[in-house]
């Protein structure tokens, strides 16, 4: 069964903003400790591929052992191009994409993104000459929105450093989240807001993005927010200080602005804050925050396994490929030829990178989930979509490396800062999916007469109850072996 955004927007939008279900309360956490949280973005892997503005070839990405899907493959994939025809592109609808730090280039590489994939450039993007692109009538803008002021890119610390300062790793982060946000809502308004937030910060991080989150709620500025960032919920101060962040959220669902976040690239095995190098990993399963937050939306990683074919290939985007890369999809990990599969690249890569999901310690089970968990908290995913690297989307990213750092402690050439070169990347991890689930949700607003849904949980989980649910959702749940505790997450990913 082809899994189909289409259907799931059009689902969406005819049930509207289902009533808020009324939400169990905090649970109790087994391991809080006393350190201070990080948001850390949730790239979990990329790999350079080219450097000119002309899009990667498949035969590269093959050559990387990669599956690399491009706008048109991924639209094809989960069922959106007869939206489109339809008219129905997110026209009147502002995706809010929250980041840390931006990234200099963005407009320019926006406009490069748009030009190698035919899609609708938007007014705000930048040449490559650094002069203003000449804005079209009636097309989609993109703005910034440095809600506390943007620091400049700052050399990563000496040996003792933490990375959690890489400004180059955040405005990856930034291009995935945008070009691909506007990949599926081609025609929805896109407004980055950026916070300037620094390892030295410590949970001030959480606070400078909630706030900024707050400030988009409080003057209506946009439709749908995507959240590309957690932390372990064990890593925060306390619950106590996990629980005052959640203002934003609150005033989301009271003003009608759905939220989503991606769930996490490490499975159920996370980290703690200090030691600050070398985090210690939490010795039981957790998962991450905001993700697991009841209020808001938590969106998990799949392996697909679609074909990518020629663009002249009709079949490009719609059928199983189960020969060509990745080991993932091929039929020795695939049997049953599945269109889409958990991502866990444990097995196939011996990485541990793989969907994040499992229990909530902070959050009781929310009632909008009774009768689908058999749990007494709060679980994550609620949804998902392609994330593993191995099958990854191409992103566009010429933020110059950042000189000056350690020599030889960054994987980059001397005194560099990853990622290190201008060009194409292809990038895998849950801060894909979310913000192509925000594109989705901006569709199915406009698909509603133009008004938002609200908070969406309560109404995905009537869709599954429902007769309708194995025309609009793929439940995935073939799954490989694992490692020991802590693990990576099985199997329970993007099950609605």
């Amino acid at each position: 069964m082809n899994f189909s955004l289409r259907r799931a927007a059009q689902r969406l939008a005819a049930i509207g903003a289902a009533g808020l279900a009324a939400l169990a309360p905090i649970g109790s956490s087994p391991a809080i400790s006393t350190l201070s949280a990080i948001p850390r973005p949730l790239v979990a892997d990329f790999e350079f591929l080219a450097g000119s503005e002309t899009p990667p070839t498949e035969a590269q990405c093959v050559s990387r052992g990669r599956r690399c899907f491009d706008p048109l493959a991924m639209q094809r994939s989960y069922d959106l191009t007869s939206l489109y025809t339809a008219g129905h592109d997110g026209t009147g609808q502002t995706i809010v994409v929250v980041d840390s730090f931006g990234s200099s280039t963005i407009r320019n590489d926006l406009r490069a993104f748009n030009s190698a994939f035919g899609l609708q450039h938007m007014c705000g993007e930048q040449n490559a000459n650094g002069t203003t692109r000449t804005c079209a009538a009636g097309a989609p803008t993109f703005d910034i929105l440095e809600v506390q002021g943007s620091p400049p890119p700052v050399p990563p610390p000496a040996n003792n450093g933490t990375g959690q300062e890489n400004h180059n790793l955040w405005s990856v982060e930034v291009s995935l989240d945008v070009e691909w946000a506007h990949s599926i809502a081609p025609g929805a308004n896109i407004l980055l807001v950026t916070t300037p937030t620094a390892e030295t910060l410590g949970v001030q991080g959480f606070v400078q993005m909630m706030n900024a989150e707050q400030f988009v709620i409080d003057h209506h500025l946009g439709s749908v927010i995507t959240q590309s960032f957690g932390s372990a919920e064990e890593a925060f101060g306390s619950t106590e200080s996990l629980l005052k962040l959640r203002h934003a959220f609150e005033s989301a669902v009271a003003n009608k602005v759905p939220v989503l976040a991606s769930s996490g690239d490490g499975g159920t095995a996370n980290t703690l804050k200090e030691p600050v190098k070398n985090p210690a990993v939490i010795p039981f399963p957790t998962v991450i925050w905001p993700a697991s937050d009841p209020l808001v939306t938590a969106v998990g990683g799949t392996s697909l396994c679609t074909n990518i074919a020629s663009l002249s290939d009709t079949t490009r985007g719609t059928t199983v490929d189960t020969t060509s890369f990745p080991k993932d999809c091929q039929a020795g990990n695939n049997p049953g030829g599945q269109r889409e599969v958990t991502w866990n690249n444990f097995p196939t890569h011996n990485r541990s990178i793989a969907t994040g999901g499992g229990s909530s310690h902070v959050f009781a089970l929310p009632d909008y989930q009774t009768g689908t968990v058999s749990d007494t908290m709060r679980n994550i995913p609620d949804v998902a979509l392609n994330a593993d690297p191995y099958t990854g989307v191409l992103v566009y990213d010429t933020e110059p490396a950042v000189a000056g750092g350690s020599p030889g402690g960054t994987g980059c050439p001397t005194g560099k800062s990853p990622p290190c070169s201008p060009g194409w990347y292809v990038v895998g991890g849950t801060s894909a999916s979310s913000p192509q689930w925000a594109g989705m949700i901006a569709i199915a607003n406009q698909m509603n007469g133009g008004q938002p849904l609200g908070f969406i949980n309560p109404s995905l989980y009537k869709i599954g109850h429902s007769s309708h649910y194995a025309a609009d959702f793929f439940d995935v749940t073939q799954a490989r072996q694992t490692r020991p505790l802590p693990d990576l997450m099985p199997g329970q990913a993007g099950t609605l």
